[in-house]
């Protein structure tokens, strides 16, 4: 019994010694190893040729039109003289970078209401529209339901946008959640820039009353004679 302990004793120390000993060591092959380690990995390092694609570099250009996030893209060419200068607000890249209530939502220390654009136009509440489909729709629902597709693979908790509570919310608390998130609603501040976050909240705004709540105040002067002969 003595005997077997003194070598098993023994067989272990060489492990232990054999082991420890070649600790700092470089060797040409790769060591083995009972679980992958991530420092290892099969990929290609930065300016290294490769055989995988046909022109031989392993780096590649971005996908085309597509630019880094803050970057502002060119403004149009002058044409004819004129000064070129544009002020659509989709033609630069505008992301929060001010204290002011464009960018917060906030009139001082509470959440603002309104829509601080020159002119809520069909081209806005169309970009407002585009911008709910790509990013709210998915969990929102094309009406604001709260009966999106994500609801169906287990995202619970889905806002119904139609609710009291989110038709009398301040618009500018309504940004703030866009921009921050909420709950389980991820914040959208990084990826939808300002101008198409109002975009978004006149659309949504648009679309609350298109579910119950307007009247003959909110159409146009120039519809209200039309739509008052056609009533019975």
């Amino acid at each position: 019994m003595l005997k077997s302990f003194f070598f098993i004793f023994a067989v272990l120390v060489i492990l232990v010694v054999s082991v420890a000993g070649f600790r700092g060591e470089k060797f040409s092959k790769p060591p083995i190893e009972l679980f992958s380690d991530m420092v290892r990995q099969p990929k290609y390092n930065a300016q290294v040729p490769c055989d995988f694609f046909a022109d031989g570099c392993s780096a590649r250009l971005p996908v085309p039109h597509t630019v880094p996030l803050g970057y502002a893209m060119p403004q149009h060419k002058p044409v004819d003289g004129s000064s070129g200068a544009d002020t659509s607000p989709y033609k630069q890249v505008q992301f929060s970078s001010g204290d002011s209530y464009f960018d917060t939502g906030k009139i001082g220390t509470a959440w603002g209401t309104g829509i601080p654009v020159d002119d809520i136009s069909p081209a806005f509440l169309a970009r407002g529209q585009q911008q709910f489909t790509t990013f709210c729709q998915a969990c929102h629902g094309a009406t604001g339901a709260g009966n999106g597709i994500a609801g169906k693979y287990g995202l619970a908790a889905i806002a119904n946008l139609h609710q009291q509570r989110l038709r009398t919310m301040a618009d500018g608390e309504i940004f703030n959640t866009i921009s921050k998130g909420k709950n389980t609603m991820f914040g959208c501040g990084s990826r939808i820039q300002v101008p198409d976050r109002w975009a978004i909240i006149a659309f949504l705004r648009a679309l609350q009353k298109s579910q119950g709540g307007a009247t003959l105040l909110d159409v146009p002067p120039e519809e209200q004679t039309h739509l008052k002969m056609q009533t019975p």
